[in-house]
């Protein structure tokens, strides 16, 4: 089931995270976007499985269907959650009802697989997943500060930040070095301690931004080793508790 699992959550990461474009958001209202997507969706899940299933079509069509219906709410955090937290039941529920997906595709007796799957899909949910979540969380905040504070921020500098200060997070707990994540969060404070120490409101969203991306990266850092248990070890990773 593990091995499932980490196959069908990289499928998911990459076709909602990598692969799907502006235009396919854009249109996700309109059948052509949401077939494009669907399509992505599908050909994510042979890859990773290494074999057709009409289970798979299945899942592609559900997958489609939950964004369908996230069009019909506002955008926001809330339903950003929410579906992907449905999508992910939806992961789990194949996974337990077809435990041997993966073990009857084409990738089966590469036993090293589903835990660099497991690794890469953790990755990207750290990471890209993490910054549009940050993102909605932020963006009502965003629109409360000076518009001389954005205006002499470096064009994009923030989402880069927090990407890179995610991925360091989630390398830190994978390679078992979770002090890491301290001395990350010490010297983002120092570097930051200047620009914010006079302005009351922009600390703030500072530190709710830092706090919710760090979380963010520490539960999908978490999850991921949670699931790398049940699958055979790489043997590069420290077993260090």
């Amino acid at each position: 089931m593990a091995e499932t699992l980490a196959a069908l959550l990289l499928a998911h990461v990459l076709a909602d995270f990598v692969f799907q474009t502006g235009w396919m958001v854009a249109n996700k209202h309109r059948w052509q976007g949401l077939a494009a997507h669907g399509a992505i969706i599908l050909a994510t899940a042979i890859a990773t499985t290494g074999l057709f299933a009409l289970s798979l079509v299945w899942l592609a069509a559900l997958h489609a269907a939950i964004d369908l219906g996230k069009t019909r709410v506002r955008e926001g955090l809330t339903a950003y959650l929410a579906d992907q937290a449905l999508h992910l039941v939806t992961l789990c529920c194949l996974a337990y009802w077809q435990p041997q997906l993966f073990a009857s595709g084409l990738w089966a007796n590469l036993s090293l697989l589903p835990p660099l799957m497991a690794l890469v899909a953790g990755g990207i949910l750290a990471t890209r997943a993490g910054g549009f979540a940050v993102g909605f969380l932020m963006a009502p905040l965003a629109k409360r500060l000076p518009a001389t504070v954005t205006a002499e921020s470096l064009p994009g500098a923030g989402r880069l930040i927090g990407l890179m200060e995610r991925g360091l997070i989630f390398a830190f707990l994978v390679l078992r070095q979770p002090e890491g994540v301290g001395l990350l969060i010490a010297a983002k404070s120092i570097l930051r301690f200047g620009a914010v120490r006079d302005d009351r409101a922009l600390s703030e969203y500072v530190i709710i931004g830092t706090l919710a991306s760090v979380g963010w990266a520490l539960i999908a850092g978490y999850a991921t080793l949670a699931l790398l248990t049940s699958l055979p070890p790489l043997g590069i990773l420290s077993t260090k508790p």
